[in-house]
């Protein structure tokens, strides 16, 4: 079993380079299902997420060229087979993409339900309402997700979002780019990747209005061809480097941002004490003296994002004064508090709400990642917290982060990889 061990206590220093959006990745990949001919992907992190996710489409029959670490070539044209694999889909959320790019090209699904991390219920109903104004028919049963369209082919409607969703508004998405006449989109997330995604399929022939707005609109195309495109920076990533920053101390440039897509988690960051200096693909993060409390909401963009809310409460674990913060977005975000408490820290949860006594240390312990982003939370802590911590279940962290080891020991971190026995894990972590 492998696990992170922290020596904390040390303030970064130096450069860290973000690699391209998780949460764009595994959207764009799928979407290469609908693009007839070669699509050239650049800028790819190498997380676990995209490796399963192209090794789904290799089991498709899709051609997967590596060019380079961070490029591939996919060429679906020859698709025939459109059952996802039960085993590779289970073990990742973004699973469900596959349901509105093989719907949009074949008129045909059957995807197993998803898996990734519990977050408390995250059903796919408005996906399901989507595809259904479309004129799919969609059974979900013995755990997978069934759908076709009785003529073949989609057909524009459209469709009012009942909550903000990203996963239903880049799905619905997937599904319009080759249906027959117009789907609207109302209520739809406008997330960064979001805006990615409709580049992406509007470099590669599609008709798409509107994304980054609460309306978007899809005109149908016949077919889309063959290009290249770049994910963008992965805003997230960057924004648990700048938590990072914040906790341990210390003057660091990370680079390869989008600093617009950062202003909520900046802002913050900024209220609570830290320097951040704005650059045109970068931003310079210090912070040197004592953190502020302050309260934080997580909302859909261009709110605060729920994917940094286990990371902001790593340093607000340290802040002087009591910090309120509320979950906007899912029911179990709150899961990782005890793992916080074994390193000292003081929070109380009612529901969606968690109250934080900021303390003068956190000390290190063993603990474990509980899921993708409390994982790197659980770092953050680490690197601030006095002696030894250890991480289990970091399998979960590298679900997102690319050699996040790596990185951090280039700005001064002593962190490093072990293995230990997997009895010895249990004991020590049960």
């Amino acid at each position: 079993m492998n696990k992170y061990q922290i020596q904390g206590g040390k303030p970064l220093h130096g450069t860290i380079t973000i690699s391209g959006a998780k949460n764009a990745a595994v959207a764009i990949i799928p979407a290469a299902l609908l693009v007839d001919g070669v699509c050239r992907i650049e800028n790819i992190p190498q997380i676990s997420d995209v490796t399963l996710i192209l090794q789904i489409l290799q089991e498709l029959g899709a051609d997967v060229r590596t060019v380079n670490r961070t490029t591939v070539d996919i060429d679906c044209s020859h698709i025939r087979n459109r059952q996802v694999p039960y085993e590779l889909a289970r073990k990742i959320r973004a699973s469900y993409y596959l349901v509105g790019a093989l719907l949009g090209r074949f008129g045909w699904a059957e995807v197993p339900l998803p898996g990734g991390c519990d977050l408390g219920g995250r059903p796919i109903d408005q996906h399901i309402k989507g595809f259904v104004a479309m004129g799919a028919d969609v059974d979900v049963r013995n755990g997978l997700i069934c759908a076709k369209v009785p003529g073949g082919r989609l057909s524009g409607g459209q469709i009012y979002l009942d909550m903000v969703s990203v996963g239903a508004t880049m799905n619905i998405m997937l599904a319009g780019v080759l249906a027959d006449g117009m789907t609207i989109i109302e209520n739809a997330a406008k997330e960064p990747h979001i805006v990615d995604l409709a580049n992406f399929l509007n470099s590669m022939g599609a008709n798409i209005m509107g994304a980054g707005t609460d309306v978007i609109k899809i005109r149908g195309v016949k077919r889309l061809k063959g290009g290249t495109y770049s994910i963008i920076p992965d805003q997230i990533e960057a924004g648990t480097y700048m938590a990072a920053v914040a906790a341990a101390g210390g003057d660091v440039l990370i680079q390869n941002v989008i600093p617009k897509h950062l202003d909520c988690i900046t802002a913050k960051l900024v209220e609570m004490g830290v320097d951040v200096e704005e650059l045109d693909d970068a931003v310079r993060v210090r912070r040197f003296g004592p953190i502020s409390r302050t309260n934080v909401k997580t909302m859909p963009y261009p709110g605060f994002p729920t994917d940094m809310q286990p990371q902001i409460a790593a340093v607000l674990c340290l802040a002087t004064g009591t910090s309120v913060l509320t979950e906007g977005v899912w029911d179990s975000r709150y899961r990782y508090v005890d793992e916080f408490r074994r390193m000292g820290a003081h929070i109380q949860v009612d529901g969606k709400v968690a109250v934080i006594e900021g303390v003068p240390q956190l000390t290190g312990a063993p603990v474990n990642a509980c899921d993708l982003r409390a994982g790197a939370a659980m770092v953050i802590a680490g690197l601030a917290a006095q002696g030894i911590t250890e991480v289990g279940d970091i399998h979960h962290i590298e679900r997102g982060y690319e050699d996040l080891v790596g990185k951090l020991s280039g700005v001064g971190a002593n962190i490093k990889m072990i293995t230990v026995p997997d009895e010895d894990a249990k004991s020590q972590v049960g």
